[in-house]
């Protein structure tokens, strides 16, 4: 009897930590806590606030570790509402797996950039694919979107199309870049300095065949 009781809470609770909404898209944020991340070397750089994950101080990389997926995503699509304050430098890792501190080495990297200094902007894939205009606003959300199918990766700002690139089988990468290879991972958001200031909110996948 004490199972079956404890069965039903369970089965009461998990919708609530990752319901799969009506057209398949799975929320990776709940909106009010960092429950299913996890921060490495300066966990106070990442903070909720009214229903957004505020990322502003020096380096630090906030990994999602839950239960969607096993967090361990190959084939999908991902979405989040984004805002950039100005001089604000992030960006969203995906196929990356969690490390301690420093800069991911495994995984891509999308930008997250309208205003900084550095000329690669928003919904570029850095270092490999970069974009060179921002498609975005400083202080305005704007929703990034990013598909990874077989080798073929696709990013979106508000809909339009920002990169379309497609990875060869035999790509080789300078030291620099070595682990920007598809393969299969977590999500990280970044922190980049204590200049960078950016919102990220609605956090949502789709996991595809």
């Amino acid at each position: 009897m004490k199972r079956s009781l404890l069965a039903c809470l369970l089965a009461l609770a998990l919708p609530a930590v990752a319901a799969e909404t009506k057209d398949g898209w799975t929320p990776l944020f709940d909106g009010k806590t960092l429950d299913g991340w996890k921060a490495n070397e300066n966990p106070e750089v990442f903070k909720v606030e009214d229903g957004a994950i505020v990322v502003n101080g020096p380096r630090a990389h906030l990994f999602y570790d839950g239960p969607v997926g096993d967090h361990n995503f190959k084939n999908f699509e991902f979405r989040a509402e984004v805002k950039t304050m100005p001089k604000a430098n992030s960006g969203l890792y995906f196929h990356t797996q969690f490390q301690p501190d420093g800069w991911p080495s495994k995984g891509y990297e999308v930008q997250v950039n309208n205003t900084h200094s550095d000329p690669k902007k928003t919904a570029g894939l850095y270092g490999i694919k970069d974009n060179f205009t921002a498609p975005a606003k400083d202080g305005e959300w704007f929703t990034l979107y990013i598909k990874v199918e077989g080798k073929k990766i696709t990013t979106k700002v508000n809909d339009e199309t920002v990169v379309e690139y497609s990875e060869n089988d035999n790509t080789t990468r300078s030291k620099e870049f070595g682990g920007r290879v598809l393969s299969s991972g977590t999500f990280a958001i970044q922190g980049h300095d204590p200049e960078s200031k950016a919102y990220f909110r609605k956090i949502e996948v789709k996991l595809l065949p």
